[in-house]
């Protein structure tokens, strides 16, 4: 005879999986869409030049620091892929590490709980997201908000992956909790035999 919470568990444990496997999947979709954006930087930034009406416009003629930055970092691309084009090759890897990082989060898709090292590691990894930004964005002679802006992407991206550590953990606390209450059933069961 099934004990009556175990079926409550298993129930509440698929309420977590699929909330899980949800915000993943969603986290995947971005890190992937991401990724796709380093392929095509420089017809990017031409189409969000052209778009703010700054097509023929020099970085020194911008009205404003945003259409400056975006101007400037336009005519370097230009200058680097006319002269150098593979160096473009680096940032084809950086979308491949985008896509790649993404299909180490379908092991937590999968089975979050033996997984959770995956999540764990990737909180890390967009923690430090805000100090390399911050140290090498310096470094590089990218302006403050830029560099905000990069911060970002580890601020939100850390929020899904601390939300599903959460859940995992209550998926695990869950799945022992059956258990411990499963084996109680068939020792009382075992008893009557």
């Amino acid at each position: 005879m099934q004990n009556p919470s175990t079926g409550e568990n298993i129930n509440k444990e698929n309420v977590l999986l699929r909330k899980i496997r949800i915000v993943l999947g969603l986290f995947i979709v971005a890190l992937i869409l991401s990724g796709l954006t380093a392929f095509p930087l420089q017809r990017e930034l031409d189409l969000v030049a052209a778009a703010r009406g700054l097509a023929h416009v020099a970085p020194a003629d911008a009205a404003n620091s945003f259409d400056r930055w975006i101007l400037t970092v336009r005519e370097g691309l230009r200058e680097t892929y006319t002269r150098h084009p593979w160096l473009a090759y680096g940032t084809d890897w950086l979308a491949f590490a985008h896509i790649v990082i993404a299909v180490f989060f379908i092991g937590p898709i999968i089975d979050p709980v033996r997984n959770v090292w995956v999540l764990k590691a990737g909180v890390i990894a967009c923690f430090l997201v805000v100090p390399l930004a911050l140290v090498c964005g310096a470094i590089r002679g990218i302006p403050w908000g830029w560099r905000l802006i990069d911060c970002s992407f580890g601020v939100f991206g850390v929020l899904p992956l601390w939300y599903c550590l959460r859940l995992t953990g209550a998926l695990e606390r869950d799945f022992e909790q059956g258990r411990r209450e499963e084996a109680k059933g068939f020792n009382r069961g075992s008893a009557f035999v």
